[in-house]
Parts: structure tokens; sequence; C-alpha cells
């Protein structure tokens, strides 16, 4: 899992993409469907520095925006408030993106025993148990 921590961070990129759609929004700046994909683009680039660093999603922002200089960079302020709380949602987001990706790599390998992750989530309990009651 850790590789994957490095590098799968869609939370903190779905974050950066909708935050410099807001401030595109805010500014009145009409962006064009080749800018949107070339932000997005950037950001899936630029959200790997992000790893590991809590707020540093803040940072990747700021130097997007002075990179594309589309967006002013004054606009970092009304993102400030809340880029504390919205660092732990992309973790999060980080978190579960990393475990399903995990998954679906094991599944393509071969590799996912479904038995384990029963006993794991304790459904041979659950099943021992209903049948205890049945009886």
């Amino acid at each position: 899992m850790p590789a994957g921590y490095s590098f799968n961070l869609d939370g903190t990129t779905i974050y950066l993409s909708m935050c410099m759609i807001f401030l595109a929004q805010v500014f009145h700046v009409h962006l064009s469907i080749g800018q949107i994909f070339s932000i997005i683009g950037i950001l899936m680039l630029t959200s790997k520095g992000a790893a590991g660093v809590t707020g540093s999603g803040f940072v990747v922002l700021a130097s997007t925006l002075t990179a594309v200089q589309v967006v002013p960079v004054e606009g970092l302020a009304l993102l400030l408030g809340v880029d504390r709380f919205m660092s732990e949602a992309r973790a999060i987001t980080n978190f579960i993106g990393n475990g399903v990706a995990t998954i679906w790599i094991a599944n393509n390998e071969k590799e996912f025993d479904r038995v384990k992750m029963n006993f794991a989530f304790g459904e041979s309990k659950v099943k021992s148990q209903k049948s205890k009651v049945k009886s």
C-alpha cells in the first residue's frame, strides 16, 4: 500500500480541480474545455508532490495557479479557511481510493482471497450465529 499511497492521490486531484473551477467562477474567468482538461492534467501531475504532508495540497494549488496563469492567485485567500477541513476529506478519499485500487489489482491478478476477506469482515461468525439461532 505505500506505493499506492504515493501515487494514487485521486482525492487531492479532485479537490484541487474543484478549487480551480470554483476560483474561475468567482473571478468570472471563462475556461474552455481545453483549459479545463489541461488544468486537470497538470493537477494530476503536481498532486503527486502532496503525498504524506498535511496541507501540502494548498501549496500545490498555489504553484499550479501560478504556472497556469489563468485564475488570479489572490483567490487562494478564499480557500484558506476551509482548506484545513478539506485536507481531512482529501485524506479519506485518497485512502478509500487506495483500498479500491488494491482490491481491483488483486482481483485482476487472481490473488484476491474472498475467504480471507469474509473472515476479516466477520461474515463467517455472522453465518454461524444465524445457523445457531435457526436450530
